[in-house]
């Protein structure tokens, strides 16, 4: 095993190409999903006649499937109803939906959380139902809901590596093409995708900690 042309400029490179794909797709993924995993946790917590037991539904259903399943859904099934997307966007879309998901439960539980006097004390004050929400709720939420949320978006980063299976050229994509070519470079690929990887998902990880210093 010669660590020195396992490491060498080209495959870090090619690498590093992968993890600017991986970070691209999870960013985007993040925002996405953040967005509407926010909205439908709200409305679920509203208890809107219907909507609310709707979504409430969807979610379950979402949350249930493997990403895999969900993954293959975006990039297989999608086309034969006339919806096409690029691989990027197959793997963001899928990304999105499952994700968005997971977030909304999150997010409904954290309001839940909140006692039921606040949102009593918020109307006796004159404010409105969503003013409520909006400036006694969700910041007293935000205190139990960011570490769920910002270690659901660690394995967000994680799960990216399952959008190999369609060809999307993120990190792990490319480290199976380099230890493919030499069989050789099995061991120290892995070795750079598991520290690429943690340097990512470690500096979420502190982001955090940062964040749920500051809501208290």
């Amino acid at each position: 095993m010669n660590l020195a042309e396992a490491y060498s400029w080209v495959n870090i490179r090619f690498l590093l190409d992968g993890l600017l794909i991986t970070l691209e797709v999870a960013v985007l993924s993040i925002i996405f999903s953040f967005i509407i995993g926010a909205v439908l946790g709200l409305i679920r917590y509203m208890n809107i006649p219907f909507l609310s037991k709707f979504i409430g539904i969807v979610v379950d259903v979402v949350r249930n499937l493997p990403l895999l399943l969900i993954i293959f859904f975006t990039y297989f099934a999608l086309p034969q109803i006339g919806i096409r997307f690029s691989i990027f966007w197959s793997a963001v879309s899928a990304m999105t939906i499952f994700e968005s998901a997971m977030l909304s439960e999150i997010i409904r539980g954290g309001l839940n959380a909140v006692p039921n006097g606040q949102m009593e004390a918020g109307r006796s004050t004159g404010f409105t139902y969503m003013q409520t929400i909006w400036y006694i709720i969700i910041p007293q939420a935000l205190r139990s809901m960011m570490p769920p949320i910002v270690s659901q978006f660690v394995s967000l980063v994680k799960d990216t590596s399952l959008a190999t299976i369609i060809t999307l050229p993120e990190l792990t994509h490319n480290a199976r093409i380099i230890y493919g070519q030499h069989t050789s470079y099995v061991i120290p690929m892995f070795i750079m995708m598991g520290f690429l990887y943690w340097v990512v998902c470690y500096a979420l990880s502190k982001l955090s900690k940062r964040l749920e210093a500051s809501y208290r």
